[in-house]
């Protein structure tokens, strides 16, 4: 498809090309091609398929002495094309599947049992909406995994309301520095032949006077508020060294769902994933105090914070993944949390500037929502720890660090401070 101003030139078989006005979405294209018998290769319109006709979705139903009748809304055509079809032509039984059940959730919601044999204009708008919202949903989650860069997949799944894909929110795999900050590449790597077992110098962590922080199955051994060291760009060992866990990036496949309690989006494993395993990383923009101090005025009118403090050695910059990030910006805080939070040094030398992880705290069952403390603390065992404290920054609550507010917990454990902060 070539774009020219105001309008869009698709270039179809047997015809020149046909120029139609750019502000029509790709269902409207495609239908207009099919009903004018034209090919698009873009539009995946070919000789072979034109005149198919797809069950996009159903739209309602009713029932009468002789049949089952569904309105079916065509694949690649206007809804103006609707049509009523009996039961015994479709032939889409996971749609058809999917349809009663939405149809069951909504008569409960409405205390009715049985299926009337014509349902109630409320009954087949909501209907409508949910197939909407679920084609949605699926171009968000193809969206999401076309633009990952890990091995873990992301699925997406609301069957709470209809709230569609959040706006204003962009997918990225690696940090996004902020005007004015610049990240310092490591200069030096390793010469380890293997560097669990035969670690020279003490590998990577040993040249930061630190221990190393994984066993031989990747899990992490050190104490929360130590940092970890991993292998950078520059160091002789390979993609496979043991000392080269969060780089690696998210190997589990995670689902993106809405709650049912009004704790908004929440991220759930579909693995079972053991205990001190790398999960995933808390990523965003990295922007100055300042700039988050700002920010946070701006946030403090929508209720919601993801300003997350780099406070290891000093209290300078920020993450700020409330338009860009990754998974985390969905995983919802809890006083009893499945997740710790450990600060990661790879390729910057930096200490203001750590990559923030995200480590199991216990083994966790698939299907198990993901969660971690937004005021972590860390008990000072040794100087190293006391470092660390990991914790949302207060910049983005309303009031301000000095005017502390109370925000309602509402995670569920039994350990609930009963507020966040």
């Amino acid at each position: 498809m070539e774009k020219k101003t105001g309008h869009c030139q698709l270039k179809v078989c047997g015809v020149l090309d046909c120029s139609v006005p750019c502000k029509m979405s790709w269902d409207e294209l495609e239908a207009m091609c099919r009903m004018e018998k034209l090919q698009c290769q873009e539009l995946g319109v070919s000789r072979a398929n034109v005149n198919e006709y797809e069950v996009e979705f159903l739209c309602d139903y009713k029932k009468t002495k002789e049949e089952e009748l569904y309105l079916v809304k065509w694949k690649g055509f206007p809804e103006s094309d609707n049509t009523w079809e009996p039961k015994r032509n479709l032939k889409c039984p996971k749609l058809m599947k999917q349809f009663h059940l939405d149809l069951d959730q909504e008569l409960r919601r409405h205390k009715r049992r049985c299926i009337p044999k014509k349902l109630d204009k409320e009954v087949s708008s909501f209907l409508v909406q949910k197939a909407k919202l679920r084609q949605s949903l699926q171009r968000w989650e193809d969206h999401l995994n076309h633009t990952r860069n890990h091995p873990g997949r992301i699925f997406v799944m609301n069957e709470v309301d209809l709230e569609g894909p959040p706006k204003n929110f962009t997918y990225i795999n690696n940090y996004k520095v902020g005007q004015g900050i610049v990240l310092d590449e490591m200069a030096v790597g390793c010469e380890c032949k293997n560097c669990l077992e035969e670690p020279v110098n003490g590998c990577c962590p040993g040249a930061s006077l630190q221990r190393m922080a994984y066993n031989d199955r990747g899990q992490v051994r050190i104490r929360p508020g130590q940092p970890i060291y991993e292998c950078n760009s520059r160091c002789s060992c390979g993609p496979d060294c043991p000392n080269r866990v969060v780089q690696n990036g998210i190997q589990f496949d995670l689902c993106i769902f809405k709650t049912g309690n009004g704790r908004g989006w929440g991220v759930r494993t579909l693995q079972h994933i053991k205990r001190n395993t790398f999960v995933m990383e808390y990523i965003g923009e990295i922007i100055t105090t300042d700039e988050a101090e700002r920010r946070g005025h701006i946030y403090d009118r929508q209720g919601s914070t993801y300003l997350f403090d780099l406070d290891y050695v000093e209290d300078v910059y920020t993450v700020d993944a409330a338009h860009l990030g990754n998974i985390s910006h969905f995983v919802n805080h809890s006083c009893n949390p499945n997740l710790q939070v450990y600060n990661v040094f790879i390729d910057n030398i930096d200490e203001r500037l750590p990559r923030i992880a995200l480590f199991s705290t216990r083994a966790i069952r698939a299907g198990e929502e993901l969660t971690f403390d937004y005021k972590m603390q860390i008990d000072p065992v040794d100087t190293e720890s006391t470092k660390m404290d990991s914790s949302f920054s207060l910049a983005g609550l309303p009031g301000s660090p000095k005017k502390r507010v109370r925000v309602e917990c509402r995670c569920g454990s039994d350990s609930c401070r009963k507020y966040l902060f």
